[in-house]
C-alpha cells in the first residue's frame, strides 16, 4: 500500500479497490451476469474465498496462474481472488486452439491453470503437448458455493503493493511466442478510477459489456471503473449484434463500450422503429467513426458516442474532454481525477523529434499506468520503452487544439513505388463510396518489388457494388499510387474476439476472385489502340 499525498489519495491495489467498494456500497448489486447477481460484499466475500483455496494450493506472491477465461461472473471472481492472493493472472482466449494453449503454458510455466472441464475441451491436449507441467484445477471448485471462505480459512496477507504485477496480458495477431504484457495493480486501478470520471458516470449508471475479460476493456473499465464509482455492471457472454439493445432494454443498462467494428456490425442490423427507445445514453469506443457516421449512430440509438484510445501496454491514452465534440479524432491524453495531470502525449518521427502541428508522426505516452514490460522479453521491451516513454507503434495526426487523429499502426504502413502509405486513409476513401460497407486494405507480393495493394471490400446489403465504380470514386479522392490495383468482394472480413479487423487472417496470395486493375487497363489500353479514342475516366486511371 502507498502512502497517501497531500489531497488524502494513495494509490491502491485491485483488493484494495474491492474492498473499499464492498465497505462504501455493501449490499448494492454489482454484478449482474444471466441469473447471477453479486452484492459488493458478496463479491469480497467470494474473492476472499478464492484467494484462500489459491494459497492452499500453494500459490504465492508472483506466481502465474493461468486462466481459460470465459465471460461469466464465476470467472470474474476467481480473476479478482487469485490477484488478491498475489498471482499474476494470465487470461486466455477459451477459443485457443491446441498449439496456442500449449505455447502459453511453456512460455508462461504457471504455478497452476484454471479451466472449466465442461467447456474448455482443448485442455487435454494441450496438457499433454506442452513440455511444461502445471497442476489444473476446476474453476468452480476455487468458489465457494455461498460466497464465503472455505474451510482452507482466511486467505493470508500477501504483501501486494501498486507496483506489483497483476496480469499477463497476451497480444494478439503475434506469430511465434505471444508478447505478455506485464500490467501492475496500479495501471488497472488508475484506469477504474479514471473511466467514470472520463465517461461522467454515477453511482445510477449500469454498465454494460460484452467484451472478453482476456483482454484489457472490460476488466479496466467496465468492471473496475463500476467498481471504483460505485455502479452496476451488466456482463454478456458474447456479443450479439441482434440482441444487444433488447439485453440493454431488459437489464436497464446505461453505458456500453464497442471496439472495432462492434457499432458497424450494430448499424448493420435491420433498422426497427425502436431503435432509441432504450435506457443507454453512453458509448465508449474507438478509433473513431467519420463525423457522418458517429451522428448516424447518435441518432438512430439516442445515445451519445464518446471516443478515445488506449491499449494493453498503457491503460492512460487518450479521450475525448468533456464538453468536447473534437469528431474523427482520439482526443487528447486522459489525466486523472484526483492526481491531476499524470499523463504526457506526444508525436514523434523517426529521428525522435517531435513533429509539427497537422504532421504525422508515432504517439508515445508517459504515464504511472505504463506496463512493466513484455514479460521475459527483454529486447523487445527495450524496443518500446525509452527513457520512460511508451512508444505505442501507432500513427496519429498532432492537431491544433491538443487533439490526434489516428492513421494507422506504425508497421502497417505500406511502401509502394517510393511512396509510404497508409492503409487506414484508403479504407476510409473506399468506404466513402456509397455503395460499400467496409473495407480491408493490406500489402500483396509484388513482381517488382517492394508492394502492392490489394483491397478486401464489403458491399451494402441489396445494393449492387461495381468494383469499377468504386475504383473511379477512389482516384478522385486519393494519389493514384494510394490506388490498390487488386480488389476482391466478399461477404465479411475476419475478426479478433474484440471485433477488431484481423487482417493477418486476409490472405496475401492470388485469388481466383479477386480483380486485377493492371489487367483491365491492358484490356482498355487494347481496345483504345484498335480506333477508339479513350475516355478522360479511362486515361486518368491509366
Amino acid at each position: 500500500m502507498s502512502a497517501p499525498d497531500a489531497s488524502g489519495y494513495r494509490i491502491r491495489t485491485i483488493p484494495e479497490l474491492v474492498h473499499d467498494a464492498a465497505v462504501a456500497h455493501a449490499e448494492r448489486p454489482w454484478l449482474f451476469h444471466d441469473d447471477t447477481v453479486l452484492s459488493f460484499t458478496d463479491t469480497e466475500r467470494a474473492t476472499a474465498a478464492v484467494a484462500a483455496s489459491a494459497a492452499a494450493l500453494g500459490v504465492v506472491k508472483g506466481d502465474v496462474v493461468l486462466v481459460v477465461a470465459h465471460n461469466t461472473a464465476t470467472h470474474v471472481v476467481v480473476w479478482l481472488g487469485l490477484v488478491r492472493a498475489g498471482a499474476i493472472v494470465l487470461p486466455v482466449n477459451p477459443a485457443s486452439t491446441v498449439a496456442e494453449l500449449a505455447g502459453f503454458l511453456d512460455q508462461a510455466r504457471p504455478r497452476l491453470a484454471v479451466f472449466d472441464p465442461a467447456r474448455d475441451e482443448a485442455v487435454a491436449d494441450a496438457r499433454e503437448q506442452a513440455t511444461t507441467r502445471t497442476t489444473w484445477v476446476d474453476v468452480h471448485e476455487l468458489v465457494a458455493a455461498n460466497g464465503s471462505a472455505t474451510a482452507t480459512g482466511a486467505p493470508p496477507d500477501a504483501g501486494i503493493t501498486p507496483r506489483d504485477p497483476a496480469v499477463l496480458i497476451p497480444t494478439s495477431g503475434t506469430t511465434g511466442r505471444s508478447k505478455l504484457v506485464t500490467q501492475t495493480h496500479q495501471a488497472y486501478v488508475l484506469a477504474g478510477e479514471g473511466f467514470p470520471w472520463w465517461m461522467q458516470l454515477t453511482p445510477d449508471d449500469r454498465l454494460i459489456t460484452a467484451l472478453p475479460i482476456f483482454h484489457v476493456n472490460a476488466p479496466v473499465y467496465s468492471l473496475l471503473g463500476s467498481m471504483a464509482i460505485g455502479a452496476s455492471v451488466v456482463l454478456l457472454s458474447r456479443f450479439s449484434p441482434s440482441r444487444f439493445v433488447d439485453e440493454a432494454r431488459r437489464t436497464g443498462a446505461t453505458e456500453f463500450n464497442m471496439i472495432g467494428a462492434m457499432l458497424e456490425m450494430l448499424m448493420r442490423q435491420p433498422e426497427r422503429p425502436d431503435d432509441a427507445d432504450n435506457p443507454l445514453r453512453l458509448c465508449y469506443t474507438g478509433p473513431s467513426p467519420t463525423r457522418e457516421r458517429h451522428l448516424e449512430i447518435e441518432r438512430r440509438f439516442g445515445i451519445q458516442v464518446v471516443c478515445g484510445y488506449g491499449m494493453s501496454e498503457s491503460t492512460y491514452g487518450t479521450f475525448w474532454a468533456h464538453g468536447e465534440r473534437p469528431y474523427e479524432t482520439i482526443g487528447s491524453a486522459r489525466q486523472h481525477p484526483v492526481l491531476g495531470h499524470v499523463n504526457d502525449a506526444r508525436v514523434m518521427d523517426d529521428d525522435g523529434g517531435e513533429v509539427a502541428t497537422g504532421d504525422v508522426g508515432e504517439l508515445v505516452l508517459r504515464n504511472p499506468a505504463i506496463m512493466l514490460g513484455y514479460r521475459e522479453m527483454p529486447d523487445e521491451t527495450a524496443t518500446v520503452l525509452v527513457d520512460g516513454w511508451l512508444h505505442t507503434g501507432d500513427l496519429v495526426r498532432a492537431n491544433r487544439d491538443g487533439t490526434f487523429t489516428f492513421v494507422s499502426r506504425k508497421k502497417d504502413v505500406i511502401r509502394r513505388r517510393g511512396e509510404n502509405l497508409a492503409p487506414a486513409e484508403v479504407e476510409e476513401a473506399l468506404e466513402a463510396h456509397p455503395d460499400v460497407l467496409e473495407a480491408a486494405v493490406i500489402a500483396v507480393p509484388s513482381e517488382l518489388g517492394e508492394d502492392e495493394i490489394k483491397a478486401f471490400v464489403v458491399g451494402r446489403p441489396d445494393r449492387a457494388l461495381d468494383p469499377m465504380a468504386v475504383r473511379a470514386s477512389l482516384l478522385e479522392r486519393v494519389a493514384r499510387f494510394k490506388v490498390p490495383r487488386f480488389v476482391e468482394i466478399v461477404d465479411d472480413l475476419p475478426r479478433t474476439p474484440t471485433g477488431r479487423l484481423a487482417k493477418h487472417r486476409l490472405p496475401r496470395e492470388r485469388t481466383v476472385a479477386e480483380i486485377d486493375f493492371d489487367a483491365q487497363n491492358t484490356v482498355r489500353t487494347e481496345r483504345s489502340s484498335a480506333g477508339r479514342r479513350p475516355s478522360e475516366r479511362e486515361r486518368r486511371e491509366l
